[in-house]
């Protein structure tokens, strides 16, 4: 089996960033998923935006970032005492919160309104904030903008959501290559199957510099995000050792019925703990969602997976530092670094080292 380019099993203590592929600034920064995925690909990731306390407090522990900004983003886009290194960045990176365009929330019925995320902060309406992160990218000018989001925002009614993403990036600099993927972490090296939607962005002056370089072209070459990877199965980075049983009864008794892969909905009567199942130990898990009291249990011990389980799903270093936060959540709120790495590489590969 050919090996995977960046381990799922890793730790911080352990790791070599060499910092010489470009300066990051990070977004929506949450515990550092996506910082993580950029230090192992080789870029310094210099600073963070972050509305909430607790998580900004678990960044700061594990990164030791050089700028921390806590305070929500439509605030910190408006900013006029940024340091001259922001408007200098090869990447500005963001995960705009998107529960509002998930296939598993209310979607069109939450669009518009007002929400609040689970530790209280101010209420926002969650689909602006991608325009506030693109007004952010207009301000600082980054060469590239990488913008994540959850794979339901290219389905349905929110594609005229998506035409309105494309005409903000027009209007911030960034029409001549921008371009959404569609891409799942299993096919990248990460123990878990997690759909989501990168939005990646070259800066309008820079593509006339690969006209040279492509015949008939007038913009820079498309990134190949194709990394067809093997699938990491959960029978590989399970913790057999951890034979502990749940103390769950509701759920516990129907896990016999259950067959690998499926939730155990299929089998309680009134179709409830859909968002619990039985893992298939010859795939990688399903998405590790932030809602900590649910999910995938193992498939030969009646519990759910534990923290080492989801750390090597969630390609998390296993030395992180969660400080008060529960493993499952941040995991499940984080893009998993080796997404990250993944994408970063290539990013430099076909565009940052040409210019």
């Amino acid at each position: 089996m050919k090996a995977h380019k960046y381990k799922y099993e890793w730790t911080l203590k352990d790791a070599n960033f060499t910092k010489d592929k470009g300066k990051v600034f990070s977004c929506f920064a949450c515990g550092g998923g996506s910082t993580m995925g950029y230090k192992l690909a080789g870029f310094d990731v210099i600073g963070c935006n972050e509305i909430d306390p607790k998580m900004i407090e678990a960044y700061k522990s594990n990164h030791n970032p050089k700028y921390a900004y806590l305070e929500p983003i439509q605030t910190f886009k408006l900013r006029k005492d940024l340091p001259k290194e922001l408007y200098d960045l090869d990447i500005l990176d963001g995960s705009p919160p998107c529960s509002s365009f998930s296939m598993a929330g209310n979607r069109e019925k939450d669009w518009g309104k007002e929400k609040k995320f689970r530790e209280g902060q101010a209420e926002q309406v969650l689909d602006n904030l991608f325009f506030d992160f693109i007004d952010l990218a207009k301000e600082l000018q980054p060469k590239v903008v990488v913008a994540e989001n959850v794979s339901g925002l290219m389905m349905g009614a929110a594609k005229e959501y998506v035409k309105k993403i494309y005409l903000a990036f027009k209007e911030a600099g960034y029409q001549l290559r921008i371009e959404p993927y569609l891409l799942d972490a299993s096919t990248m090296g990460v123990p878990q199957r997690r759909k989501r939607v990168f939005f990646i962005a070259l800066r309008n002056d820079l593509a006339p510099k690969f006209m040279e370089q492509i015949d008939m072209f007038q913009t820079a070459p498309k990134l190949d995000l194709n990394f067809k990877e093997q699938e990491i199965t959960f029978k590989e980075i399970a913790d057999n050792e951890d034979k502990s049983v749940k103390d769950n009864t509701k759920i516990s008794t129907f896990w016999d019925l259950v067959s690998f892969g499926n939730s155990f909905s299929k089998a309680h009567p009134k179709g409830s703990f859909f968002n619990d199942d039985k893992s298939d130990p010859n795939r990688a898990l399903p998405t590790i969602t932030a809602d900590a009291g649910h999910g995938s249990w193992h498939y030969s011990i009646k519990r759910p997976i534990n923290d080492l389980e989801a750390k090597r799903a969630g390609s998390y270093p296993l030395d992180y530092n969660f400080l008060k936060l529960k493993p499952k959540y941040l995991i499940g709120m984080s893009v998993p670094p080796v997404m990250t790495a993944q994408i970063s590489s290539r990013i430099y590969e076909k565009w940052l080292s040409k210019i």
